[in-house]
């Protein structure tokens, strides 16, 4: 009889200061932060993801309400076998949902370079 395999866990990249700023999230927010993105590292989907759109394929926004604040961790989870964490931070946004411009700028920033450091890992990777 055949074994299940087990799952593989994914890799976490963390992209400029994104794993400072969730470290700076409250506690609780973290754990539940970390909890989900440990849950897409394993190959499921959280019920707080979603697409984030505009950046690119595979940009996904895990969004947080925790003691009446809002958390947002985007990631990037396909660029060859590793997640890209591309920005962590806690959404001030005074006007409505929209993720503010300099927060989307510097997502789009962090995409390119977790493409790039995604072409350089597959090329350098040994079967």
């Amino acid at each position: 009889m055949d074994r299940p395999k087990p799952p593989v866990l994914r890799p976490v990249v963390w992209l400029g200061n994104s794993e400072e700023k969730l470290r700076d999230f409250p506690d609780g927010a973290q754990k539940l932060l970390g909890d989900e993105l440990q849950l897409i590292q394993f190959g499921g989907m959280p019920k707080d993801a979603k697409p984030f759109k505009g950046v690119g394929s595979g940009v996904l926004e895990i969004a947080l309400r925790y003691a009446s604040d809002a958390y947002r961790v985007v990631l990037a989870v396909q660029i060859g076998t590793r997640i890209y964490v591309l920005h962590a931070f806690q959404k001030k946004s005074k006007k409505g949902i929209a993720t503010p411009k300099r927060d989307v700028d510097l997502i789009k920033k962090r995409y390119t370079e977790g493409q790039e450091l995604g072409r350089e890992h597959e090329k350098t990777k040994t079967n």
